[in-house]
């Protein structure tokens, strides 16, 4: 079959033909091309404003797409090497969830670790599926936890054959990646769907001497941020398909959800960055990874860093790492990760990605540049100087394995009560709580509060982590089942 032009951009090509036209707008959106609204034009400006149209003939329905939005779908898909790829402007929070909604229903296990992002977890609240964890080993010295082992799968698989689905990190947020072709060749032997959030992997599909991606392992789904390494804007994702998976009724599940009046800022910067991948990601992407290369190189002469890498890789827990990410352990230092990004942020104007208990994350993708990396070492540099001290009795530990009661939806809308955060030891949580990012639960609905929870709740609390996810936004209470106690 000829290849397609990855050279075109067909949303973007509407809308540069739509901007020519004078049409007169009675409909929405009601700014109308920002006469509505002078001080939204003056902020994002009229090239901006003025495309923020609703769906009609000559642009498409993102709903139901018959033209140039499904033309960006079909270009999509052969970039990326899937059967099919879907435009989501739902941020891959909304891809996550429609991958989990097609996969599974009310009942059905599915196999994952625990490490998930919250939108994972959220997906089985919404549809009654019942999480099977494997909980991944953790790395004692980094606080993370790893990517799941394949003999670990291989059991869990053994002991639940009526699993209907297995999800896989791809990468972790901290670049850990799992033996992904061998975990796919063991749920596909036993009929298994493998869904595979790839927040953090865009670049997987483009760069060279990259970890495996989904679509490449054999996945049958995959959730691509195409907003995160790709380029695009905020919110906007990919929803991939290998070709057992019917692409009508993907739609079908993703359009329970996701919104009837898609953004076509966000569409055009889909369609605008799946082209310059195509044609330039391979180029852009080398001198990322060697950006982050030159990085690690200079913050490990520093002392009492630890920026790491690919000698991490075990072949198993750590099958591969994305060369990519930049995180950074400060426990060296005496400094907790959030610690140091408080720094960064408030005496230095630096914002890293994220800051949890034990390291900080700098994202480095296609836009960053040789001069910004140099101030971040150099103020890496001071940071050491000016505030280390002594690291004893720090917390090093992200993750921390739970113990499920009961299923993440009858524990979300059992009936609850709220009690003070310390009372709640032995209870069963009948909500989130996670440090964001990376948004993985410390405790999702359905989970027995242990002390160690609790502990580990506080520190993070007091270290300056931010905290999301209880109905009290101060973490000073919890709710807990009202009933039912361990």
């Amino acid at each position: 079959m000829a290849r397609l032009d990855q050279s075109r951009a067909p949303v973007y090509e509407a809308l540069e033909e739509f901007r020519k036209n004078r049409i007169v707008p009675f409909d929405v959106p009601g700014h109308k091309r920002g006469r509505g609204n002078p001080e939204l034009v003056r902020l994002l400006g009229q090239q901006c404003v003025g495309i923020d149209v609703n769906s009609m003939k000559p642009l498409d329905n993102l709903c139901h797409p018959v033209s140039v939005i499904r033309e960006a779908e079909e270009l999509a898909a052969e970039a990326f090497g899937a059967a099919h790829a879907f435009l989501m402007v739902g941020g891959t929070t909304s891809s996550v969830q429609s991958m989990v909604l097609c996969a599974c229903k009310k009942g059905d296990k599915i196999i994952l670790p625990r490490n998930v992002h919250r939108s994972v977890i959220n997906a089985l609240v919404l549809n009654g599926a019942i999480p099977v964890y494997v909980n991944p080993d953790t790395d004692d010295r980094l606080g993370i936890a790893l990517g799941m082992k394949v003999s670990q799968v291989e059991r869990c698989i053994r002991e639940n054959p009526d699993a209907v689905a297995v999800l896989v990190n791809n990468p972790t947020y901290y670049g850990i990646c799992s033996d992904l072709r061998s975990i796919v060749g063991l749920a596909h032997e036993r009929g298994m769907k493998v869904l595979v959030d790839e927040a953090h992997g865009t670049h997987f599909y483009f760069g060279e001497h990259m970890p495996v991606s989904a679509m490449e392992a054999g996945a049958d789904m995959a959730s691509v941020s195409m907003h995160k390494s790709g380029g695009s804007l905020t919110q906007s994702s990919f929803l991939l398909t290998g070709p057992d998976m019917p692409a009508g009724y993907v739609r079908q599940v993703i359009n329970l959800t996701q919104t009837t009046s898609a953004s076509y800022l966000l569409l055009v910067s889909l369609d605008i960055s799946r082209r310059n991948l195509a044609l330039r990601g391979r180029e852009e992407f080398r001198k990322v990874t060697a950006l982050a290369e030159y990085a690690r190189e200079e913050i490990n002469r520093i002392g009492g860093y630890y920026a790491y890498t690919r000698e991490l890789v075990n072949g198993d827990s750590i099958f591969d790492f994305d060369g990519t990410k930049l995180t950074v352990n400060t426990l060296g230092i005496g400094l907790a990760g959030i610690e140091v990004y408080d720094l960064l942020r408030d005496e230095y104007d630096i914002q890293m990605e994220l800051g949890d208990i034990a390291n900080v994350l700098a994202y480095i993708s296609i836009g960053d540049r040789e001069r910004d990396m140099e101030r971040l070492i150099s103020a890496l540099v001071e940071i050491r100087r000016k505030y280390s001290r002594d690291n004893t009795g720090m917390f090093t530990q992200e993750y921390i394995d739970p113990k499920v009661a009961v299923s993440p939806q009858n524990a979300f809308y059992a009936e609850k009560e709220s009690l003070p955060l310390m009372e709640t030891k032995g209870r069963i949580c009948s909500e989130f709580v996670m440090c964001y990012p990376p948004g993985i639960p410390i405790l999702a609905p359905g989970e027995e509060i242990t002390p160690e929870i609790l502990e580990y709740i506080v520190y993070a609390r007091d270290k300056g982590c931010s905290m999301t996810g209880p109905e009290d936004p101060g973490i000073e209470r919890l709710n807990v089942l009202k009933e039912l106690r361990i």
